[in-house]
């Protein structure tokens, strides 16, 4: 999978890319990253990539025209110049296609559910808005998705293109060590949407469905005076499950009550969740 970043800081990316999972994935070739500066798509000798709002108000927008060259120069065209293709060959094509993003305050909150279909594609195009943000003529024409990565500001979309990469890129098979790592975790799938093969030895985890992750712990199994649970110390699979499950419900019912209206939820949790209301209260 390949990873196009449009940016007028490009060196905030450096050291991003030479650590971690990142590092590693790109070093295996599972992921390939270009850092394009959009300063190198202007023509004066200013280097100019804003200009004054239409209308008055505060701050610079980002001009369209940089931004129209830089994604040329990546093969990107406007929409509307695209081949038209019928609703089955759009699904066909998806896999091998490219998205095009723009990081932006106003976006579709960017969630695990995003990042899990931005997984399956060739290549993501990640345009990082800066100053009042960018053209709007730049989303209509050339952009299929505008992402926020939560309900504040930030200086530009750096750091965001940076999440977005980080938790997409983690879902392309072969990246993480364990595979099963990207299924039994926050916001992950529910049970029936996992294959893991366990080789006879019952599985210990829920998968999430939506649900927060549940508490981990490790040596010591006394640490300032708290002891981890003992159910957890005891090699009782079934007893694990049940007791990781329960905490997936308290801390989402805690934290993220709103996780609860769209999670994919049992019977018996729902039954959990009757005993664990009244307490949380």
């Amino acid at each position: 999978m390949r990873f196009e970043i449009v940016t007028i800081f490009p060196g905030l990316f450096a050291g991003f890319f030479e650590h971690g999972i990142v590092r590693r994935a790109q070093a295996e070739g599972l992921v390939t990253v270009g850092v394009h500066d959009l300063r190198a798509f202007t023509h004066d000798r200013h280097r100019t990539v804003d200009d004054r709002p239409f209308g008055g108000g505060e701050g610079m927008v980002l001009k369209p025209e940089p931004l129209a060259e830089a994604l040329l120069s990546l093969g990107i065209t406007p929409k509307a110049e695209r081949p038209s293709l019928s609703q089955s060959q759009i699904q066909e094509a998806d896999a091998a296609s490219t998205r095009v993003i723009l990081l932006s305050a106003q976006g579709q909150p960017f969630t695990q559910a995003v990042a899990r279909d931005l997984a399956r594609f060739d290549r993501v195009i990640l345009i990082c808005g800066r100053y009042e943000g960018v053209d709007e003529r730049i989303s209509q024409l050339y952009c299929d998705l505008e992402l926020s990565i939560g309900d504040y500001v930030l200086s530009g979309g750096e750091l965001a293109a940076a999440v977005v990469l980080d938790a997409t890129m983690r879902l392309i098979p072969g990246v993480l060590g364990n595979e099963a790592s990207g299924e039994f975790e926050s916001f992950g799938l529910a049970d029936t949407a996992i294959i893991t093969n366990q080789r006879g030895v019952p599985r210990s985890q829920h998968g999430a469905g939506g649900l927060l992750d549940y508490p981990h712990y490790t040596r010591p199994a006394e640490f300032c005076g708290l002891r981890a649970p003992e159910v957890l110390l005891n090699g009782d699979h079934l007893q694990i499950r049940r007791w990781r499950r329960e905490q997936q419900l308290r801390k989402t019912l805690a934290n993220r009550p709103d996780l609860l209206k769209r999670a994919v939820l049992s019977d018996e949790d729902l039954r959990l969740l009757r005993s664990i209301e009244p307490e949380e209260k």
